[in-house]
């Protein structure tokens, strides 16, 4: 049996390309439209969460709640840095997976005052950022989300997100910092 290189050299190629192929990019640097794309997912998802509660109530719209906190936030990466805008001592911080979903639809003995944030009837989110740094697999975000209800009343909050891209590619927030913006008297 007469040894052929070429078969050879293009059996190793054929098997390197599959393995390539299996072979996940990780920790791939982050741009900009990931950001912008990551923020209107989140806005667009409150919005969808709160018209799950006015159709079909707070289980249907907290078991959305926890699908979407699952897929956007970095809780499987360890605690989230999240400082919700509409939080009282001792809970402000929401570290742990329990107090965000908590935070957006209530319904929790642990967390007594939380009435559901995003159950209250936004119709849209707006985003409008002042500045993004984006720095390798992290990316940090400022400025400012409108949320309109159902009546039309706009609400602003001042808001910073980090996102940090995980070894699937995808973007976790993984600091969340919301608040009302500082009104001299």
């Amino acid at each position: 049996m007469k040894f052929n290189q070429f078969a050879l050299a293009a059996a190793m190629l054929a098997l390197a390309t599959t393995a390539m192929a299996k072979t996940p990019i990780v920790n791939t640097s982050i741009s900009e439209d990931e950001v912008l794309a990551a923020q209107k997912g989140w806005g667009d998802a409150l919005v969808s969460i709160s018209e799950t509660h006015a159709k079909s109530g707070q289980p249907a719209a907290k078991a959305l709640a926890e699908k979407v906190i699952d897929a956007a936030y970095g809780y499987n990466l360890g605690p989230v840095l999240f400082k919700p805008t509409l939080t009282e001592v001792p809970q402000t911080f929401r570290i742990t997976r329990e107090g965000a979903l908590s935070y957006f639809v209530g319904g929790n003995g642990n967390f007594p005052k939380d009435t559901g944030f995003a159950l209250k009837g936004w119709k849209k989110v707006e985003i409008q950022n002042a500045a993004i740094f984006l720095a390798g697999d992290v990316a940090t975000s400022m400025g400012n989300v409108s949320f309109t209800d159902k009546d039309g009343k706009v609400t602003t909050v001042d808001k910073t997100w980090k996102f940090k891209k995980d070894d699937a590619g995808k973007l976790r927030i993984v600091v969340h910092h919301s608040s009302l913006p500082y009104v001299s008297k």
